[in-house]
């Protein structure tokens, strides 16, 4: 490491790692995306508590993270042992247990009222300095800033799936959001061996208008025969090298999960964000993509 890349236990911030992560981190979900988000802060260091709805939520979240810590040390891409990382994370049922932590990543599913009472009564528990973070793909962040006592102290922090495998973080700044928060959340992503990008706030921020702009396009070359789900994507794979197709990504990420990202933005944007009748009618007939083993392809029993 070069001397400008170092930093002495003297001058390191307190509550924060070696590489710069926060000290305690919580995860409030512990779902597909909030396990991989506690599993990036756990190998940066960081202590991690992941809070869910009941016992057995809670249990499957652990089992997530540790599965995906197991794997990381088989890689080859955890500096620990699974017994360290044990020791910095727990799971829990109470909202209490993230007190001591500098920052919380809201996990919870794509609706607005459910992250807004989460984040209300998260925020109830923090420390004045501490910051907290939701991980929308879509939903503003001024709406939800609104709603808070210290929106300063808030911004959106947008994960991709899988997140062990995605490079990006895309941190969204309110028009509350204090500027040294989002350089200090620039510090995080990095210590967490991702890439930030600093978008402000509007309808589907960066990633998600474009992301679901070219996948609501690909749905409707599909609905009018132009070509398959497979040659579709490989147009994309192929011409463009993108590393999956907008079809498969569409099922990984969840026809449910994009049909109310599309609807939300057709809202705000426009009617070229409309969902196809065909994406209403999978999502009506339950085909969800990968967690329900059927979308625009067929996946292994969930």
């Amino acid at each position: 490491m070069s001397e400008a890349g170092q930093v002495s236990e003297a001058r390191r911030p307190s509550g924060t790692t070696p590489a710069g992560a926060p000290a305690a981190v919580g995860v409030l979900g512990g779902g597909r995306m909030g396990a991989g988000i506690a599993h990036a802060f756990l190998l940066a260091g960081s202590r991690v508590t992941v809070v869910e709805r009941d016992a057995d939520a809670a249990e499957a979240a652990g089992r997530r993270v540790r599965d995906a810590v197991a794997a990381s040390i088989e890689r080859g891409t955890a500096d620990e042992g699974e017994a360290a990382y044990a020791a910095r994370f727990a799971t829990s049922t109470e909202l209490a247990d993230f007190a001591g932590c500098g920052l919380v990543v809201e996990a919870v599913p794509e609706e607005l009222a459910l992250k807004a009472d989460a984040l209300t009564r998260v925020e109830a528990v923090l420390a004045p300095e501490a910051a907290l973070a939701t991980n929308t793909s879509s939903i503003s962040i001024d709406e939800l800033a609104a709603l808070l006592d210290r929106p300063e102290r808030f911004l959106g922090m947008h994960f991709f799936n899988p997140v062990p495998a995605s490079a990006l973080v895309e941190l969204v700044r309110g028009r509350a959001s204090d500027a040294a928060l989002v350089v200090e959340a620039q510090s995080w992503v990095h210590a967490i061996g991702k890439t930030p990008i600093v978008v402000a706030d509007a309808p589907g921020f960066a990633s998600s208008r474009l992301g679901v702009a070219l996948g609501l396009e690909a749905i409707r070359m599909l609905e009018a025969g132009v070509a398959s789900a497979e040659d579709i994507d490989r147009a994309m794979t192929l011409g463009y090298k993108h590393p999956v197709g907008p079809l498969r990504l569409t099922d990984l990420v969840g026809l449910d999960v994009r049909l109310g990202i599309a609807e939300y933005l057709g809202g705000t944007l426009g009617e070229r964000f409309e969902p196809p009748a065909l994406l209403r009618r999978m999502v009506a007939e339950g085909r969800l993509g990968r967690k329900s083993g059927e979308g625009f392809y067929l996946w292994d029993a969930p």
